[in-house]
C-alpha cells in the first residue's frame, strides 16, 4: 500500500476516538480503549511503565535466573512473603516469576521483544502517534521471538547444554526442536533455516544473496530519506526497502511546489462503517370506510435505525522511494509504480483522520407516525364531503403520511375536469380547517390528484436518523447530501454533484440556516478532508461561525487571510474572482490531461499517469456557500453577480459547486442571469405567490408549513420535504471533534487576486500611477458636468471602490473641486477641448 509524504506540523490533542459502527470513521488499533482521553493517556502511560518494569525484570533475571531456581520451585510449595525474601533479582518476586516464564519456560532471550512491543502499544495510546508502524512491527517482532528461541532451541539441544543454557531457548524452542530432532535429526536446522529465508523475503523483500550482501555492506545508505521532490535515475528507480525501515514512502504528487521539507506518516485505513436503518416498507391493511370509498394508508410502519459493527482492515508498508514520472513515459512508469505501491491515495496526507461519529449527535427518538386513524378518517370524508358539494364524484382515495404533511391521491369519476378541482383548494383548505392545503394536479407519472394536508402533529426528524440510514450510508454519491424525509417517509439524499448548482430561498425563521448547516453536516460526515474544501461566505456574520473550528481540515480562503469564514463584502469579492482564477487554471490542468471533467482528471492522477513536475496536483472539491445572497446583491451589485454566474455556467466540471442561500428572493436579488445557471431550486415558506414563483418558476411555497417544510425543484421534478432538523450544540461538537484532531498546516489556499478596489490614501495621490480608465472618467466628467462617482460607475461599469479612486485622481489633477458630502464634486473644466489639451500634458 502506498503512503504519501506530507508537510511536517505539530501534532495537536487529540479528540475523543468512539469504537462502535460509526458511519465512515476509518478505525485504528486498540479502539476498546476508553473514550475519555484523560483515561486513554492513564492506560497508555500504565502499560510504557509496565513495559520498563518487565524489561528491567528480564535483564536482571539473566544474571540472577540460576540464583533464584530455587525461589521459583518453592514459590508454589511455601507462603509467598517466605520465598519472596531470598529473591534476588531486583525488581522483586512478582519480576522474577515473570522472567522465569517468559524466559525459561517460554521463549528464552528472545522474550525481550515482548517489553518492545508493550512499550510501543502504550506510547501509542497515549500519545496518539507511533514511533514505529505498530502492525508491521508487531508482525516481525512475534515472528523473530518465535524464530530465535526455534533457532536457540537447536543449539542447546546439538551441544548438549541444557543445563547451562536454557535460558537462550527457553521451554517452547527446546521442547520443538527435540520433537523435530527425533523426526528428522539433522534435518530441523534446514526448518530453522526456511523460516528466516521466508521471513527475508515476505517481510524484507529481498530475492539472492546479492541482495543481502548489499544490503549489509550500505545499511546506513539506505536509511537515508529524500526531504525534496527530486527525479530519480533509471538504476535507483526501485530500491529495495531495509530491515529497519519503518513505513512507505510516496513522493507527494498532490503537492505544487517543487521543494518542501517532508515527513513520513503510517497510514491505518479502514472500511467504512455501515448503519443500517429500516425504511417504511409496508402498507396498513385497506380499511373499508364510508362513502363506498376504500382508503389506503401507506408508510405507516415505525422505523427504526440498526447499526452493524465494521471490519477493521490496518494497512501498512515498507520504505520505498518512489521516483517522480517522467512525463515521456508516463504510460508505461505509472504502471509500473501501481502495480508495485499501488494508486496514489490523497486521504494519507492525514492518515489518523477519524470521522466524526453519530454519537455527537443527538437521539431524538423518532418512532411511528403520530397521525391517527381518526384523522386520516375525519380528513377524507371532509374532502369527498367538499368535492360532492360542487358536484364532483371521487371513484377512489388513497393516503400516504409523511412527517409533516399527508398526500391524499383521489381518482376522479370519468368526465371530470382537473382544473375544476384545482379551483376548489381554498374550500378544501376551509373544511379541513389547515394552513397550506397544496393541490397537485395532476399527480407527475401517475393518473391521480394529489391533495397535501399538514398532520395536527408533527414529526421531527433528526438529522441523526438521516444520517443513520442505510440509504446514506451505502450511497456512492461524489457529494452526497442528506436533506431529510419526503412525504412518503422515505430519507432523501442527493447528489450536489450532479445538481450541480443550489438556490435556496425561505422567509426568515423559516429553516433556512439549519437547511445550510445539515448540508454541510452531512459532507463531512461522508468525505475525508483531502476531498473537500469548503468556501464560506457569512455576510451576516453569525451562521457559520461554528466552521472556523474545521479550517485547517475543510475549509478554503485567500492567502494571508486572518479569517477563512468571509463576511467583508470587499473580501467577498477578491473570494469569487479567485474562485474563477481557480477555475480556470483547473481548466487548463484537465486540458493538458485529456479528460473532461475532474472525476476523469483524479482517476487518472490516482493511476500515477500524471506528473507534480508539469504543474499537475489531486483536485478536491470546492463547495461555494453564500449564506445571504440579498445583502451582497445590495452592496457590490454586478462585482458580486458576474463572477457567481460565470461559476454556475462553467465550475461544474472542474469539481466545484455553488450553494446559494437568500431570504428575499426577489428578482432584484435573484438576478436572471444567476437564476438561468441554478437548475436545482430549494424554496422553504415565503411570504409570497410572486416569490414562490422567482425561486422555482411556480407558486406553491407560499403555502407550505414552515418549520423545515420545504420544496425542491430539480428540472421538471418537485418534491416536498421535511428538511432535517440540526441544533447549534450539534454541530458544535461535530467541529469541535474535527478541530481537536491533526489537520494540515493551514486552510487549503485559493489563488491570489489582486482586485482594483484596494483603497487609495486621498491625501498622497500619485498621477504617475493614474488608473488605466482616468482618460474615459475624465471625459464623462466633463462632457456631464457632473463630478458623480456613482455617474463613473454607471457610465464606465466600475466597482465603487474603484471609480472613488479615480475621483481622487481627478481631484488631484484639478479637474473636479473636493468631496462636499452629499452633493456632486463641482467640475473645474468647462469644455473638452481644454481636457484634452491636459490630458496631452499629463
Amino acid at each position: 500500500m502506498a503512503k504519501n509524504v506530507i508537510p511536517s506540523t505539530p501534532q495537536k490533542r487529540e479528540r475523543k476516538s468512539t469504537a462502535g459502527s460509526e458511519m465512515g470513521q476509518p478505525k485504528a488499533p486498540f479502539k476498546q480503549m476508553p473514550s475519555d482521553p484523560r483515561k486513554q493517556k492513564m492506560w497508555g502511560w500504565a502499560l510504557v511503565f509496565l513495559s520498563l518494569y518487565m524489561l528491567g525484570a528480564f535483564v536482571w533475571y539473566l544474571f540472577t535466573g540460576a540464583a533464584d531456581q530455587s525461589v521459583v520451585d518453592s514459590a508454589f510449595t511455601t507462603k509467598l512473603r517466605i520465598s519472596s525474601r531470598e529473591t534476588q533479582n531486583g525488581m522483586g518476586f512478582f519480576g522474577l516469576l515473570l522472567s522465569h516464564f517468559f524466559i525459561f519456560r517460554w521463549f528464552g532471550i528472545a522474550a525481550l521483544g515482548f517489553p518492545f512491543l508493550l512499550f510501543l502499544i502504550g506510547f501509542k495510546i497515549a500519545q496518539k502517534r507511533e514511533l514505529l508502524p505498530l502492525q508491521r512491527t508487531t508482525q516481525l517482532t512475534l515472528v523473530y521471538i518465535f524464530l530465535l528461541s526455534l533457532f536457540f532451541g537447536f543449539l542447546v539441544l546439538k551441544t548438549d547444554s541444557v543445563r547451562s543454557m536454557s535460558f537462550l531457548c527457553g521451554g517452547i524452542g527446546y521442547e520443538i526442536n527435540s520433537l523435530l530432532d527425533h523426526y528428522i535429526g539433522w534435518g530441523s536446522f534446514f526448518v530453522v533455516l526456511g523460516g528466516f529465508g521466508t521471513v527475508l523475503v515476505y517481510f524484507h523483500g529481498i530475492n539472492s544473496f546479492d541482495e543481502l550482501a548489499d544490503r549489509f555492506e550500505n545499511p546506513i545508505k539506505r536509511r537515508v530519506r529524500p526531504v525534496d521532490l527530486e527525479v530519480v535515475s533509471e538504476e535507483d528507480k526501485y530500491p529495495e526497502p531495509t530491515v529497519e525501515d519503518e513505513e512507505e514512502e510516496v513522493m507527494a504528487p498532490a503537492v505544487a511546489q517543487p521543494k518542501k521539507e517532508t515527513v513520513t506518516v503510517e497510514a491505518e485505513r479502514a472500511k467504512t462503517i455501515e448503519l443500517n436503518g429500516n425504511l417504511p416498507n409496508g402498507k396498513a391493511a385497506a380499511k373499508p370506510v364510508s362513502g363506498g370509498l376504500t382508503l389506503i394508508v401507506e408508510n405507516a410502519d415505525e422505523m427504526t435505525d440498526e447499526k452493524s459493527p465494521a471490519d477493521e482492515i490496518p494497512v501498512s508498508g515498507t520504505t520505498t522511494k518512489i521516483p517522480v514520472v517522467p512525463f515521456a513515459n508516463a504510460d508505461h512508469l505509472a504502471n509500473d509504480l501501481v502495480a508495485e505501491h499501488g494508486p496514489y491515495d490523497p486521504t494519507l496526507d492525514l492518515p489518523n483522520y477519524q470521522f466524526p461519529t453519530l454519537d455527537l449527535l443527538h437521539n431524538r427518538g423518532e418512532g411511528s407516525s403520530k397521525v391517527t386513524a381518526e384523522e386520516l378518517e375525519a380528513n377524507k370524508d371532509r374532502i369527498v364531503e367538499t368535492l360532492g358539494n360542487y358536484g364532483i364524484s371521487i371513484a377512489s382515495i388513497k393516503a400516504t403520511i409523511g412527517p409533516t404533511v399527508t398526500l391524499y391521491e383521489i381518482i376522479p369519476e370519468a368526465g371530470v375536469r382537473i382544473s375544476k378541482i384545482k379551483s376548489l383548494e381554498d374550500d378544501i383548505a376551509l373544511s379541513l380547517a389547515a394552513l397550506g392545503i397544496r393541490i397537485i394536479a395532476p399527480m407527475p407519472g401517475k393518473g391521480t390528484i394529489g391533495i397535501e394536508v399538514p398532520n395536527k402533529n408533527r414529526e421531527m426528524v433528526s438529522i441523526r436518523s438521516v444520517l443513520a440510514s442505510k440509504k446514506f450510508q451505502e450511497s456512492t454519491f461524489d457529494l452526497p447530501v442528506a436533506l431529510g424525509k419526503t412525504i412518503s417517509n422515505e430519507f432523501f439524499i442527493t447528489d450536489l454533484a450532479k445538481m450541480p448548482h443550489l438556490l435556496m430561498a425561505g422567509a426568515t425563521g423559516q429553516g433556512k440556516s439549519v437547511g445550510l448547516n445539515v448540508l454541510l453536516a452531512s459532507l463531512i460526515y461522508k468525505k475525508h478532508p483531502a476531498l473537500l474544501k469548503f468556501v464560506l461566505v457569512d455576510p451576516k456574520k453569525v451562521e457559520l461561525t461554528l466552521f472556523n473550528k474545521i479550517e485547517r481540515h475543510f475549509l478554503a480562503k485567500l492567502p494571508n487571510s486572518e479569517e477563512a469564514i468571509i463576511t467583508d463584502t470587499k473580501k467577498v469579492v477578491h473570494t469569487l474572482n479567485s474562485l474563477c482564477i481557480e477555475m480556470d487554471n483547473r481548466y487548463n490542468l484537465l486540458k493538458e490531461a485529456g479528460v473532461r471533467n475532474v472525476k476523469e482528471y483524479n482517476a487518472k492522477f490516482t493511476q500515477r499517469q500524471l506528473s507534480p513536475e508539469r504543474g499537475h496536483c489531486f483536485l478536491p472539491y470546492i463547495v461555494l456557500v453564500i449564506d445571504e445572497l440579498a445583502d451582497l446583491m445590495m452592496t457590490a451589485g454586478k462585482e458580486v453577480e458576474q463572477p457567481i454566474a460565470r461559476l454556475a455556467q462553467l465550475a461544474r466540471a472542474i469539481g466545484i459547486h455553488l450553494v446559494v442561500a437568500t431570504q428575499r428572493p426577489s428578482v432584484n436579488v435573484i438576478t436572471g442571469l444567476i437564476k438561468a445557471n441554478f437548475p436545482a431550486r430549494l424554496s422553504f415558506r415565503v411570504t409570497s405567490k410572486i416569490d414562490s414563483r422567482t425561486i422555482l418558476d411556480t407558486g406553491g411555497a407560499e403555502q407550505l408549513v414552515g418549520m423545515g417544510d420545504m420544496l425542491l425543484s430539480s428540472g421538471s421534478d418537485m418534491i416536498r420535504l421535511q428538511c432535517a432538523f440540526a441544533d447549534t450544540d450539534e454541530i458544535d461538537e461535530v467541529c469541535d471533534f474535527i478541530g481537536n484532531q491533526r489537520g494540515y498546516p493551514s486552510a487549503y489556499n485559493l489563488p491570489e487576486f489582486s482586485g482594483d478596489d484596494e483603497e487609495t490614501d486621498r491625501e498622497a495621490v500619485d498621477l504617475t500611477d493614474r488608473d488605466s480608465m482616468f482618460d474615459e472618467a475624465a471625459r464623462v466628467i466633463v462632457i456631464s458636468q457632473q463630478g458623480s462617482t456613482s455617474l463613473i460607475q454607471r457610465k464606465l461599469k466600475l466597482g465603487y471602490n474603484r471609480a472613488g479612486r479615480i475621483m481622487d485622481q481627478l481631484e488631484a489633477a484639478g479637474i473636479v473641486g473636493p468631496f462636499e458630502g452629499s452633493k456632486a464634486r463641482e467640475v473645474l473644466i468647462t469644455d473638452i477641448a481644454s481636457l484634452e489639451q491636459m490630458l496631452k500634458n499629463f
